[in-house]
């Protein structure tokens, strides 16, 4: 047992895990997630979140386009519009425009939810950022925003 080789501690390589930024991105995403999870209706991901609120901003386009728009991977975009499409709150069309293309919009369902999501997703943002006080949550914001 003498030679079983001991992890060198925070005290040699000076790494402190509970001062690197993906450790806490990941305990105040963990937090958001949770409130999310809480308060928004319809069992939507904060993924499908987004892709609905994109549409219901910007109106019907094509999945590559909307996956763009979101920051996710084509793979990504799929599985999330398939998942709302197979829930009655998406819907494709052919593009009137380009055949060979689909466009994706809300269905009246997904109006419906997203309309009431958009309203949760307030108070989950402004319980998240609660602790903060108002000029640290427009720093903290205006940070992340330079980061991604």
């Amino acid at each position: 047992m003498d030679d079983i080789r001991k992890a060198r501690t925070s005290a040699e390589h000076g790494y402190l895990l509970d001062e690197q930024i993906g450790f806490l991105l990941r305990k105040a995403y963990q937090r958001n997630s949770t409130l999310f999870a809480e308060l928004v209706p319809g069992k939507l991901t904060p993924t499908q979140f987004s892709v609905m609120h994109r549409l219901a901003e910007d109106g019907p386009m094509s999945q590559n386009r909307l996956g763009r728009s979101v920051a996710m991977d084509g793979a990504t975009t799929k599985g999330v519009v398939d998942r709302l499409i197979a829930r009655g709150l998406l819907s494709t069309a052919p593009d009137p425009d380009d055949r060979r293309r689909h466009l994706v919009s809300l269905t009246a369902e997904g109006v419906t939810l997203i309309d009431e999501a958009v309203e949760a997703a307030i108070e989950v943002s402004a319980e998240t950022l609660a602790p903060l006080r108002e000029r640290e949550r427009e720093t903290l914001l205006r940070l992340l925003k330079k980061l991604g």
